[in-house]
């Protein structure tokens, strides 16, 4: 066992010593024609800085991806109104058609999804309004949103500080309020919101809560259809429909809006604008409902079956459609996917060029140095010496261009999320990946030469002029 201890470490150190022999000869070989080996290496260079950058924009893109799904919340179903679409060819009618009535999207239609769909967690109302913010003095646009106690958790809304919703502040429709951290820094700069009154509209309310900062652009708020929650006041879906506005009841001011809108025409007064109309022409109790589901297989079912659940409720009048953010992000990303895989195959190619540019210049490189190699030969090296000696120079090359490549392409990607704006992130697996690349590439275009200059007569290449 001692022996076989001791003859390992003794074959260890040979190779060792061979290995760093051959290593400053190829060094030394690669400095005599540093030029030649810096233009050799470029294609390696190119090939994995391309490589690099379309990796780090993958990853930047997914991580993008896995971040609007948090927001969005994970197995959650979007089921929200909009005016029913007509199609078909124009003719004349000789009998007056009876509209089939719909009450439009309603709490009732929440409260019977969660209650009747198996698979279902949980089913959250949302009923939007746009009111005006006041409180000493300052007054501010903004939105009024009416929730119940599970809205919070389903669309993952962190709590600063107080409390949620109660049950029975929901159901008794109560006068509380959770406000978001913008509203919170312009109307209480210098004291504790909790407990104190902000009026919303003509209504007074306490403040119970205060979400924490969610940092989310204009701009991804607006494509996944999240609301900006910084600035918004939540208040229970009772007190929503108690005492501020329930548009599936006809009030003495809607009689009159629509009695002033009739005057000055179908379309409005000229001051009113597109969100005042739709609000005016809104019918719908509800502006969303949110839907858990409780495991991911089971999302395509609950929507198919909501959708004709739904549609009995409304007399199959088409005034609702149903949205799986889930799904339509796991397309998004899909597609991403491909776009990089496609790009990361075409930078790929310069890795094939430059891997064939460094076993064209080593092939003529042994034919340039048939003299040396014949003179090492002579003074006792062997064809395993030959052939690590040329083999170390090609890897050394590819890896050299390899690790300039590397530095390019993550500083390549650092510009494009500066200047272009797009999340880019690379990862320790994209380095050695495409440092491995570069040592196989160095391998397997540098074994040819190596093996021809291994295999030269060393009497024919002491004559060689």
């Amino acid at each position: 066992m001692r022996l076989n201890r001791d003859a390992l470490a003794a074959l260890r150190g040979r190779v060792m010593a061979r290995a760093l022999f051959s290593l400053r000869m190829a060094v030394e070989a690669v400095f005599h024609n540093k030029l030649r080996a810096a233009l050799t290496s470029l294609g390696i260079l190119f090939g994995v800085a391309s490589v690099i950058s379309m990796l780090a924009i993958g990853k930047g893109a997914e991580q993008e991806i896995l971040a609007q799904m948090r927001l969005l919340g994970a197995n959650n179903i979007m089921i929200t109104p909009f005016v029913e679409q007509k199609e078909g060819q124009v003719k004349e009618q000789t009998e007056k058609q009876v509209k089939k009535f719909s009450p439009g999207l309603t709490y009732a239609d929440a409260e019977a999804v969660a209650r009747v769909i198996p698979g279902v967690e949980a089913a959250s109302a949302e009923v939007v309004l746009n009111s005006n913010l006041t409180r000493e003095g300052q007054h501010r646009s903004g939105k009024l949103v009416g929730v119940d106690t599970t809205y919070f958790r389903l669309t993952n809304l962190d709590l600063g500080s107080g409390e949620w919703f109660t049950p029975q502040q929901v159901l008794r429709g109560l006068p509380v309020a959770i406000i978001g951290h913008g509203v919170r820094t312009r109307f209480f700069t210098t004291e504790d919101p909790l407990g104190k009154p902000l009026k919303v509209g003509d209504t007074w309310v306490t403040v119970v809560g205060v979400l924490a900062d969610r940092q989310v652009t204009s701009d991804v708020a607006q494509r996944l259809g999240i609301r900006n929650a910084n600035m918004d006041v939540y208040v229970p879906i009772h007190t929503m429909l108690l005492r501020f506005r329930n548009r599936a009841q006809l009030t003495q001011r809607d009689i009159e809006a629509a009695a002033r809108a009739e005057n000055t025409g179908s379309s409005g007064t000229d001051t009113e604008t597109q969100q005042q109309r739709e609000e005016r022409v809104n019918r719908n109790q509800l502006d969303r409902i949110i839907v858990r589901v409780s495991d991911s297989k089971l999302v395509p079912s609950v929507a198919d079956i909501a959708q004709r659940m739904l549609a009995r409720r409304h007399n199959s009048v088409v005034d609702f459609e149903i949205a799986i953010p889930e799904l339509l992000l796991r397309q998004e990303q899909r597609t991403r996917t491909i776009f990089n895989v496609v790009l990361g195959a075409i930078a790929s190619i310069s890795l094939v060029v430059g891997g064939i540019g460094i076993m064209n210049i080593m092939l003529a490189s042994v034919l340039e140095r048939i003299r040396e190699i014949g003179i090492r030969r002579a003074v006792g090296a062997t064809q395993k010496d030959i052939l690590f000696q040329f083999l170390a120079e090609a890897v050394l090359i590819s890896v050299a261009g390899g690790a300039t490549g590397i530095l390019i392409g993550t500083g390549l990607s650092i510009g494009i999320q500066r200047v272009a704006g797009i999340t880019t992130i690379v990862s320790f697996l994209s380095v050695a990946v495409a440092f491995g690349v570069s040592f196989t590439v160095g391998i397997g275009f540098g074994i040819v030469p190596a093996y021809r200059a291994a295999r030269q007569d060393p009497v024919v290449c002491l004559r060689y002029e």
